[in-house]
């Protein structure tokens, strides 16, 4: 636009229009941190913020959830101690049974008095079964007396004094397979009456 027609159009009562302003570049912050414009020095003692992106030190885990964590921890250890403990007991008795068995064996050497020609079935009770062993007449009327036992050795029913009887008991008292009380009603065992005869092909 030439000077005249610029003092015409402002003789017509027309404005120049403004310079436009220059803005100024903020001065830089001599406190601000690498890649954060703006930042400020932190001060001293107070608790720094982790970067959540960067790993930190703090966990996403609450304290809740750490107490969880213990005692789950805690009760599969008690509970691993426990089997330890009852396999560690089922093998303790496992080896007193067998060490029971065998000095029961040894006391029963030649003590036996199963007869070969026994042919009366004297039934009794032995484990929740009925079991019988075979007798003479004089050995049953001695066992129902309570001066013969019965005692059972691997599988066998063996027919001893009520004095090896006592002594097997003492030993390993589940071997006893039939200690009669003659003192007892007669109704606590009824398999005591020679009378009683149970069919030899009968199952049991």
């Amino acid at each position: 636009m030439s000077d005249s027609l610029r003092d015409q159009l402002l003789g017509l009562g027309f404005k120049s229009a403004p310079a436009p302003e220059r803005k100024s570049k903020p001065k830089p912050n001599p406190n601000a941190r690498p890649g954060r414009p703006g930042g400020r020095k932190p001060e001293a003692g107070a608790p720094q913020r982790q970067d959540k992106r960067g790993g930190g030190h703090r966990s996403g885990r609450t304290r809740e959830d750490i107490d969880l964590a213990k005692a789950y921890a805690i009760r599969a250890q008690k509970e691993k101690d426990e089997r330890i403990e009852a396999e560690r007991r089922k093998q303790e008795e496992a080896r007193q049974r067998r060490e029971a068995r065998a000095k029961l064996a040894q006391l029963l050497q030649d003590k036996a008095l199963n007869a070969d020609d026994a042919e009366i079935a004297r039934h009794f009770e032995y484990g929740g079964k009925i079991k019988r062993i075979y007798v003479t007449a004089a050995q049953l009327k001695a066992l129902n007396a309570g001066e013969l036992g019965v005692l059972q050795l691997n599988g066998r029913y063996l027919l001893v004094t009520a004095s090896v009887l006592a002594e097997a008991e003492a030993v390993f008292a589940p071997a006893v397979a039939l200690k009669v009380d003659p003192d007892a009603p007669a109704g606590d065992d009824p398999y005591a009456d020679p009378k009683y005869q149970v069919p030899d092909d009968l199952v049991w």
